[in-house]
């Protein structure tokens, strides 16, 4: 914390600095604290997954004294405001808030949900949030700003376990017909939410776009899918913790006979 006892907060996401989701959540976080340092993608990266750059250099541009664009993936940008930008570690790194859905399976795609996912590495607790959205529609800002204050002000405070952080979604819906909010799971969609789409440019060489094509399905009860389906908004806590401790009594049994042994 600091002095006056409010929390230092680091922001990010995929989006881009200047996309509308990262100022509104710089706007709703200032209503609690004014120690906030914004560190983001000079360019949307959505869909950089939890990629770091380790090939070229990463270039930043400072714009005022807390405010840094960096031409990286949202990794790099939390790598960059926790080692070296910040002159001490935040208290609690908010990521978004996210142009769209980031739920079930988007979670390993996303940006926004993975710079949450180094924060938590590094011991900082963080949270990914997202204005679920379709395309060519228009997007209900506003039901962020009326509902994300009361989530972000308890995610300040609330206890938080090693290794854990948290993924928010508001459903695209005029704030009147939220439902509440739920406590959720991860969901599941069916297969088949990107498809690789083949075109032919001018000089007849064939190249590729990736396809969203989200896939219905997967709502099964207590899933991030079911809540927003329904109109809530959903709050999933996660962790970096993938064992499978459910398959690990196959894998004993189909192993039997190499587990504890030398290597010959």
């Amino acid at each position: 914390m600091t002095a006056s006892g409010k929390p230092r907060v680091l922001i990010v996401n995929d989006d881009g600095i200047d996309g509308p989701g990262i100022k509104l959540l710089e706007e709703l976080v200032g209503r609690f604290t004014d120690d906030i340092w914004v560190v983001a993608p000079d360019e949307e990266r959505s869909g950089a997954g939890h990629s770091i750059s380790v090939s070229h250099p990463i270039r930043l541009r400072q714009r005022d004294e807390r405010h840094f664009a960096i031409k990286g993936s949202p990794t790099d940008c939390a790598l960059l405001g926790i080692h070296e930008l910040l002159d001490r570690k935040p208290d609690i790194l908010f990521s978004g808030i996210n142009a769209g859905p980031n739920l079930a399976e988007d979670i390993t795609y996303s940006g926004t949900c993975s710079a949450a996912m180094e924060g938590a590495m590094l011991g900082i607790p963080s949270v990914a949030l997202s204005q679920m959205l379709a395309y060519q529609q228009f997007v209900h800002w506003d039901t962020s700003r009326a509902l994300l204050p009361p989530i972000i002000e308890r995610l300040m405070t609330c206890d938080w376990q090693p290794g854990s952080f948290v993924n928010v979604n508001v459903p695209n819906l005029p704030v009147d017909q939220i439902t509440g909010t739920r406590l959720t799971r991860q969901g599941r969609r069916p297969p088949g939410s990107y498809l690789p789409v083949r075109r032919v440019d001018e000089r007849f060489v064939p190249y590729y776009w990736i396809k969203i094509a989200q896939q219905p399905g997967g709502t099964e009860p207590g899933t991030d899918l079911e809540a927003v389906r329904d109109g809530a908004v959903s709050i999933t806590p996660l962790q970096l913790d993938m064992t499978d401790h459910a398959m690990a009594g196959g894998l004993e049994r189909a192993f039997a006979d190499l587990l504890g042994t030398a290597a010959a």
